[in-house]
Order: structure tokens, then C-alpha cells, then sequence
């Protein structure tokens, strides 16, 4: 941890997120479990390659670590964000773009982050595997979110 203003992601807690839903009553979190549990799918698997940030210098809010779109991805993710609105919950404005959020970042110092992303930028891992998604439900504690899945979907 050589990068002043960065709060690493525990590896256990790395994720694509496919969509992030916000607080919501339990009545609600039932009607989301049940349309995500109707989603079919297959295994499928996904690259990913280099890092980048969101935001800019000194104004980057996060690390992450690319990940290469694919068709199924897209395809999940779309059946996901369906199947949320179909629970009755509004629509994400934002377009998707995955990613694996490494740090989250406060002030940090622009030069050591352009370095370490340099450092960094050739990691690579080809054909990581997708057999499910899992619902989680995070709590946010002093040193940021802790992750509980609550739900996991099988993708046969």
C-alpha cells in the first residue's frame, strides 16, 4: 500500500457489479429475488486486462481493472437490469461498463497513481469463469463495504 488516499478492495469482495439496486424495503428485495431467480442463462467466460480510473489526477474516486464486454455479459446484465425494473424499481440511466473496482480513492496523489497504473497496466487474466450471480447486500462499516450474498443464481 505505497498509494497515499487508497482504500483496497478485499479480493474476497472483488466483483462485476451487473447492477446496483440501493436500499429497499424487504417486501421489495422478495420482488427482486423473484424475478432474479427467473433469469436463464448459460456459463460463459470473460478477459480482463489493465487498469484505469474513474475520474481524473487528483479527482480519481476509483482504481479498477478492465473488463473485456462480451456478448453474454451484456446479455446478462441486460436480463438483470430487466428483471430489477420488473420488481418495480427505477431504471439505471448509467450506461453499463464493466469493470472490477481494485481501491477507492480520496485526494490521491496524481503521480503515484499514474505509476502504479503503468506498473500494472499489462495484467492480464484470460478466460475467468461465470457459472452464476449472486445477489449481495453490502453494509458500509468504518474501512468501507462489507459484501453478504444473500441470493445466488445458477447460469446451466
Amino acid at each position: 500500500d505505497n498509494m497515499p488516499g487508497a482504500r483496497w478492495i478485499d479480493p474476497e469482495n472483488m466483483h462485476v457489479t451487473l447492477r446496483f439496486i440501493g436500499e429497499v424495503s424487504e417486501g421489495d428485495a422478495e420482488d427482486i429475488h423473484n424475478e432474479l431467480s427467473r433469469i436463464p442463462g448459460q456459463p460463459f467466460s470473460y478477459n480482463i486486462h489493465g487498469l484505469d480510473t474513474f475520474g481524473q489526477a487528483r479527482k480519481a474516486h476509483a482504481l479498477y481493472m478492465r473488463v473485456d464486454p462480451t456478448p453474454e455479459l451484456d446479455l446478462l446484465q441486460g436480463r438483470v437490469e430487466a428483471a430489477v425494473v420488473r420488481a418495480g424499481q427505477p431504471r439505471e440511466p448509467r450506461k453499463f461498463k464493466p469493470h472490477i473496482t481494485l481501491a477507492r480513492l480520496n485526494n490521491p496523489d496524481a503521480g503515484r497513481l499514474q505509476a502504479f497504473i503503468e506498473g500494472n497496466n499489462l495484467y492480464r487474466a484470460d478466460a475467468l469463469g461465470v457459472d452464476r450471480f449472486i445477489l449481495y447486500e453490502s453494509k458500509l462499516g468504518k474501512t468501507g463495504a462489507a459484501y453478504f450474498p444473500v441470493a445466488e443464481y445458477p447460469l446451466i
